[in-house]
């Protein structure tokens, strides 16, 4: 496929680029509350305004359900993007109206658009192919007669949406350099792993990570399973586990996991203790108990539990010190609350330290180990994928990555 160096040697100067990005973030009475995804975006955006590019930025915030609502405006992104970046900002209004057109059109070389959520518009997410290729249709007549396309949302690349796989099949199409280091990441992680090989997954449901876990077991050495799916294993084999998460259904398929995973020489690693806590609040009674005792704690069968336990952790710790690649998905319990946030803290610790390369899986992961204070240079890579890596890992094809290269 054809990358962004590609497209900046033919020549952006007083050209109009629409660029896909992925500016999905977090906010908190319309403040931001954790820029990620937004630094992450901006390299590629400066890079097309450096060489002289017009850049059009078209991006989604939220699930407003195909209809404008405050709530999910881009407008806070746009005052937060301004903030990080010497290159003038605006915004349009909406997506393909007359604030888009008249913004667009008053583009000089050298700055970016920011347009109003793609997401307010229903044809982007419609299931109608007619409809998407509307809405593509008039995204890139923002463009002009030269226009050019990039997808650098790797974090949409999973979704058959207008913006993200109909575009690239009206505009001459480019990836982005964060999609092709998402992509490099992904491949050297289900391809050519440097061995040891450890893989930690964590998260409220296993279902989530039903096709994840099956697809990475063959080619991990060491697999480390935290956060609410445990239980599910836990129950699968024959432990209490009061009124924790459980996915009744899934018990069947863990105890195959459980099977396969010693066929396929994989050690499938499982907490031995728990926090175990009176209810799902910051300021509940808690207490550590062996995976053998989750039900004879203070609150007996009606406590859950809300973390791995510190044995577990410290385990954990060790095993991704001894990894050359760790890749790491889901939180090992509930981080946002301080009291069942140590789980998770330790495994974060133990990627930031150890010399092998690392990779935090996108989502919740990465918005951890922003909570706790680390900085991007900590890891290998933080990746912003989130669904999207998952669904590669799965060995899924992502329709936004196909666009590209068929374009």
């Amino acid at each position: 496929m054809k990358t962004l160096d590609d497209l900046i040697a033919d020549g952006v100067a007083g050209r109009t680029v629409l660029v896909r990005s992925d500016l999905n973030v977090p906010l908190d009475d319309g403040r931001v509350t954790d820029d990620g995804r937004i630094r992450a975006s901006l390299p590629v955006l400066e890079k097309l305004a450096a060489a002289g590019a017009r850049v059009i930025v078209t991006a989604h915030l939220g699930r407003p359900e195909g209809e404008p609502k405050p709530e999910f405006s881009l407008a806070p992104v746009a005052a937060r993007l301004a903030e990080l970046t010497q290159v003038p900002v605006t915004r349009a209004e909406d997506l393909v109206g007359p604030s888009a057109q008249a913004a667009a059109a008053g583009l000089s070389d050298g700055e970016i658009l920011l347009l109003e959520n793609v997401r307010f518009d229903p044809r982007e997410t419609s299931k109608d192919e007619a409809q998407r290729a509307q809405l593509a249709g008039e995204l890139a007549a923002l463009t002009g007669p030269r226009g050019a396309y990039v997808n650098d949302a790797f974090g949409a690349v999973h979704r058959k949406h207008a913006s993200v796989y109909d575009v690239a099949s009206v505009l001459p199409a480019y990836q982005g350099d964060l999609v092709a280091r998402e992509l490099e990441v992904l491949t050297r992680l289900t391809e050519q792993p440097e061995r040891p090989y450890t893989v930690v997954l964590g998260g409220s449901k296993v279902s989530d990570k039903l096709a994840v876990i099956e697809n990475l077991m063959p080619k991990a050495d060491t697999l480390l399973i935290g956060g609410g799916m445990v239980f599910t294993f836990l129950k699968a084999q024959g432990y209490g586990i009061g009124k924790s998460l459980v996915e009744e259904d899934k018990l069947e398929v863990v105890r195959g996991f459980i099977a396969a995973a010693e066929e396929q020489n994989c050690r499938l690693v499982l907490p031995t203790d728990v926090v175990m806590a009176s209810a799902f609040a910051a300021d509940a009674d808690h207490e550590v108990l062996a995976v053998a005792e989750l039900e004879t704690g203070s609150h007996g069968a009606d406590a859950l539990g809300l973390d791995i336990g510190p044995d577990s952790a410290a385990v954990f710790a060790e095993e991704i010190a001894a990894a050359k690649t760790v890749f790491w998905n889901g939180p090992m319990g509930v981080f946002e609350m301080a009291a069942f946030a140590s789980g998770t803290k330790t495994v974060a610790q133990a990627l930031a330290k150890t010399a092998g390369f690392t990779v935090v899986g996108g989502g919740d992961s990465a918005a951890a180990v922003r909570s706790f204070g680390f900085s991007a240079s900590d890891f290998g890579h933080i990746s912003t994928g989130g669904g999207a890596s998952l669904e590669y890992l799965e060995g899924k094809n992502l329709p936004g990555i196909e666009a590209l290269n068929v374009s």
